[in-house]
């Protein structure tokens, strides 16, 4: 109960992209764990289905007419997040292992790790250190 006390206040304060790299961090966790050879199937399958959500969340917030990154790059993260989303359903099957889930995951972390770097430094540019970011990971 205290930790959800936490995650509110957290969530409070922390900017969007660090919320983005905090549940990107948690799912990856979760897709390490089911690899481990301890891990049960249902730890497999519950930790693709929530990678799987996390993209489609993140599909969802990059078509919406809020979101103001540059349209190059959400076109090749919703591209990802379909590829993302089509390999979490055979992971979910058993069909394929979960490194891919868990690289792709790990890049998008990098990137935002990246930004939220920027941000805090406020180097100046003539695109936004997201945009940047956004445009290396999705290449």
């Amino acid at each position: 109960m205290q930790y959800d006390a936490y995650k509110r206040a957290n969530s409070a304060t922390e900017k969007p992209s660090q919320t983005e790299y905090r549940l990107f961090a948690e799912i990856t966790r979760e897709l390490e764990q089911a690899m481990s050879s301890n891990a049960a199937p249902t730890d497999r399958i519950r930790a693709a289905f929530r990678n799987s959500q996390l993209w489609l969340t993140l599909k969802t917030d990059l078509i919406s007419e809020q979101n103001k990154l540059d349209v190059h790059i959400k076109a090749g993260l919703i591209s990802l997040a379909i590829w993302v989303e089509k390999l979490s359903a055979e992971a979910i099957r058993g069909e394929i292992d979960l490194g891919p889930l868990i690289d792709v995951n790990k890049d998008i972390m990098q990137g935002l790790s990246q930004s939220n770097r920027n941000a805090r430094t406020k180097e100046p540019s003539h695109q936004n250190a997201e945009t940047q970011d956004f445009k290396q990971a999705v290449a």
